[in-house]
């Protein structure tokens, strides 16, 4: 059984600043690929939701990763998968680990 996944208001605003940015530095065609890769994930992810590394952020909530530069972090629950905010990794880590 799949679990359905939401997108929190912050993921949802991320990850379409993620994409403009693609958009803008290189081109249209690159940002679709990166949504399109990241929708892939989502669909994995909904199937295999602990076939991503546990954070030491809070139980349960654990790291996706979208591309070299890109993680997401996200929450399990009973029915459905949170995901809670994107990750550019040039960024300074939240934390260590």
């Amino acid at each position: 059984m799949s679990l359905k996944i939401i997108f929190t208001d912050d993921a949802t605003d991320m990850l379409l600043s993620i994409a403009d940015f693609i958009e803008n530095k290189w081109s249209l065609r690159q940002a679709e690929k990166f949504l399109e890769k990241t929708y892939k994930t989502m669909d994995l992810l909904a199937d295999h939701p602990y076939m991503f590394k546990a954070s030491s952020i809070k139980e349960n909530v654990r790291i996706g990763i979208i591309t070299k530069q890109t993680s997401f972090f996200y929450e399990i629950q009973e029915n459905e998968i949170i995901i809670l905010f994107f990750w550019d990794n040039r960024q300074e880590p939240l934390f260590n680990g």
